[in-house]
């Protein structure tokens, strides 16, 4: 009988352990680099973060990826009980539906502020469930991300006009835009949209179907109100 080989995972070629890298998941990933220098070399090579994805905010926080100019496709998708408690409109929150917001209000901002200034040639980028993004942030994505070419939004309750303007004003590489179930995208704005852009494929499941936000509107004084009632 043969002898039996064995190989130690240092032994294989950098391709070889690119490779094997690039089936694990985001964890899986992190621990390995940690057990030696060379494979913490291979955890960093900017080849191996082509793709993103994150299911769930607190992922963000981590430290076991890699964001740089290598990122093609980033794809950020939050199916928790908690997506529905940020999509409340901010007025008719109780405080303690506040206080569960404020845990992760600002996560996904901050985070796609980190992606503007690292992955310049990003092509597509998901966004579910992000009930906190907002329109100045995409609006900034847009502009330093030039070969973005698919973004798709479904569930971001801050999402209104003002993101479908940005699309036609710094959209340019832009081929495909869905605005699923975002209520505060207008049917007018979705207009104004195919007009200045007729070659975009524009998806908007549901959204200018959907009821918008609506702050109260302020109580008139109590002596304005008593002159009311005597006409």
């Amino acid at each position: 009988m043969w002898p039996l080989l064995t190989m130690h995972i240092t032994q294989l070629n950098r391709e070889c352990l690119l490779h094997l890298f690039s089936f694990l998941d985001k964890d899986s990933r992190k621990s390995l680099a940690r057990t030696c220098s060379q494979l913490h070399e291979v955890f960093e090579d900017p080849a191996l973060w082509s793709l993103l994805h994150f299911r769930s905010l607190t992922e963000l926080q981590k430290d076991n990826f890699l964001l740089g100019p290598a990122l093609r496709s980033l794809s950020i998708c939050w199916h928790s009980s908690r997506v529905q408690v940020c999509s409340i409109e901010d007025w008719l929150k109780s405080a303690f539906q506040r206080s569960i917001c404020s845990q992760h209000e600002s996560l996904v901002n901050d985070f796609l502020l980190r992606v503007c200034d690292r992955c310049p040639n990003l092509a597509s980028v998901t966004l579910s469930g992000c009930g906190h993004v907002t329109d100045d942030c995409l609006a900034r994505l847009l502009r330093c991300c030039p070969r973005l070419r698919a973004l798709r939004l479904e569930n971001c309750a801050r999402v209104t006009n003002r993101t479908l303007a940005a699309v036609a004003a710094d959209g340019r590489a832009l081929q495909t835009l869905h605005v699923d179930f975002c209520r505060n995208v207008s049917a007018a704005g979705l207009r104004r949209l195919r007009a200045a852009c007729p070659r975009l494929a524009l998806r908007a499941e549901h959204s200018a179907a959907m009821l918008p936000d609506q702050p109260p509107r302020p109580r008139a004084p109590a002596a304005t109100l008593g002159k009311l009632l005597q006409h």
